[in-house]
């Protein structure tokens, strides 16, 4: 896929960078060659295989799901700057 100049320069503004032209040329470049490089993956034949997370398979360590209250809630709002029981209370940023 070519890459022209326009579009480098509408991309670069979405990210909110400040390009130069001679930056802008070479950004064309490279762009065009990493679509290139996606085109090329779309090629592959991907029936069959399993989605996966890594590329070594690993089981999570598992424990029981058990609902707790913590035990501590005194020392978990000990250092808030503003408190109410065991609360924190914020500032009212929705009227």
């Amino acid at each position: 896929m070519q890459v022209d100049e326009a579009l480098v320069r509408h991309i670069a503004h979405l990210a909110r960078l400040r390009i130069t032209d001679e930056e802008a040329r070479a950004l064309r470049g490279e762009l065009s060659a990493i679509l290139d490089w996606v085109a090329q993956l779309e090629e592959v034949d991907t029936d069959g295989v399993e989605p996966m997370t890594r590329v070594v398979e690993m089981r999570m360590k598992m424990r029981e799901d058990e609902v707790t209250d913590g035990g501590y809630p005194d020392d978990i709002v000990r250092n808030a700057p503003m408190r109410e029981d065991h609360f924190f209370v914020v500032p009212k940023v929705v009227e």
